[in-house]
């Protein structure tokens, strides 16, 4: 008995210290569950922003490739490319073929959203190609064939050696990420010469209204979705994309009046300045 009695002031000791300690630890507890809900909360709040985003600006990004669509209407019911040029759409292409790199799963993962745009893009710009080479002379052929194989030349080589040189995945969203970020950015220097006929004409006759407010619109999207998730590589071309459109729109503001809108219209069709078109990517 009294060996019973000696052991119970310990175990009563021990009973008392553990739930000492466990109401100490309970409001810890509690609060490391709040704040954990809290992340997990806020983490899903930005990737369905994000997915959102994503989705209207793959939505403004084909406006924008469904753009050169009446260029290519006049194009077959003349059954002639004049003097319209290919290289808007095979720079277009190039562009979209450097994006679906990109956005492969074990290059970039996470990344559905750049590729189906681009997908679509690549598609599209596809098909507008098959329509010059349709109607193009025996020589612009010729041309758009050298592009084409310098082309998928050049990308087949970025994907080899990516694959076999660079084997972390970070590393290769890096390297493919540069040559869009470069490509892309060569495609928005185009308008610059927009911009500049423009002041000298005073005239918007030759700067299409709906792609300019689209490729800013797509540019706005696709930056608010690469700031969302941080992407450089997605947010310096459509950033850039976004501050040139906004700069047409205003020139277009400001000149819209003193155009002289009772020119030819075959020799506006002819003077077309055919824009090139992007997505994310642009992205």
């Amino acid at each position: 008995m009294p060996l019973v009695d000696s052991a119970e002031p310990s175990t009563v000791v021990g009973i008392l210290l553990q739930k000492k300690a466990f109401l100490s630890d309970s409001p810890k507890k509690s609060e490391d569950k709040k704040h954990s809900k809290h992340r997990i909360l806020k983490m899903v709040t930005a990737d369905a922003a994000r997915t959102i985003v994503g989705i209207a600006g793959n939505v403004t990004a084909f406006c924008l490739f469904i753009s050169p669509a009446p260029t290519f209407y006049m194009i077959v019911r003349r059954r002639a490319v004049e003097k319209f040029s290919p290289i808007p759409y095979l720079a277009t292409l190039l562009n979209c073929m450097l994006w679906l790199v990109y956005g492969l799963p074990f290059v970039t993962p996470n990344s559905v959203l750049v590729l189906t745009i681009n997908g679509v893009g690549f598609g599209m710009e596809a098909c507008y190609l098959c329509l010059f080479f349709a109607f193009a002379s025996r020589k612009q052929r010729l041309n758009v064939l050298k592009f084409l194989v310098v082309e998928f030349a050049f990308v087949a080589l970025v994907v080899v050696l990516v694959m076999t040189l660079v084997h972390v995945p970070s590393k290769r969203s890096l390297i493919v990420g540069s040559l869009c970020v470069i490509f892309g950015t060569c495609m928005y220097a185009a308008p610059l010469s927009v911009m500049k006929l423009v002041i000298q004409t005073k005239s918007v006759k030759y700067l299409p209204f709906y792609l300019c407010l689209a490729n800013c619109v797509n540019g706005l999207f696709w930056t608010a979705y690469a700031l969302l998730h941080f992407d450089i590589f997605i947010l310096i071309p459509n950033g850039l994309g976004a501050i040139f459109g906004a700069v047409q729109l205003v020139l277009y503001g400001c000149y819209y009046r003193t155009t002289n809108w009772d020119d030819d219209e075959d020799d506006m069709h002819k003077s077309d300045l055919q824009l090139p078109t992007k997505s994310g990517g642009t992205m």
